[in-house]
């Protein structure tokens, strides 16, 4: 029996079906996927999408039903991004944990020069670690470049009392 045979099996509405796809692939998905994995046409997902819209707003409900680039997904609202954040372990990149311990062992270090030593890509990692709040950037008076430095949410979350002199 296939996903979408047993999604028409027992015959709920079409909204309470797209929920749970989007739980149950826990990614976006397009009109056409949608309507393909629930067997009916755009227009009803199009419709069902608005219905189940409607029902977490009058829900008050911490999740929401999100249109993004990719398509829509069932997400956590952020308002409660922060509750997330503490409950579960930040997942970051080797290439960002890397660009952090270049921070944490230089740092203080003009953005500059870190990209200097990690690559271009270190931009992003550093705007990653800046709203993940493992890092801070200055801007130096007069200067063009920040200066980055980690923040003490980096020295609890590592559970680090100080870093070694290098």
């Amino acid at each position: 029996m296939s996903f979408a045979d047993a999604m028409n099996s027992s015959t709920p509405r079409l909204a309470a079906k797209l929920e749970a796809i989007l739980y149950v692939k826990a990614q976006p998905l397009s009109i056409n996927l949608l309507a393909e994995i629930a067997g009916c046409d755009r227009d009803a997902i199009e419709e069902a999408l608005i219905e189940l819209m409607q029902d977490y707003v009058q829900r008050d409900s911490a999740l929401e039903i999100a249109e993004t680039d990719a398509g829509y997904s069932l997400q956590l609202k952020e308002s409660f991004q922060t509750l997330l954040d503490s409950l579960v372990p930040t997942d970051l990149g080797v290439g960002v944990l890397r660009t952090l311990a270049a921070i944490a062992l230089k740092g203080p270090i003009l953005q500059t020069d870190l990209i200097e030593l990690r690559g271009s890509g270190a931009y992003q990692h550093v705007q990653e670690l800046v709203e993940r709040g493992f890092v801070q950037k200055r801007r130096k008076a007069g200067g063009r470049s920040s200066t980055v430095q980690v923040t003490e949410q980096f020295y609890q979350y590592f559970e680090v009392d100080q870093l070694p002199a290098i």
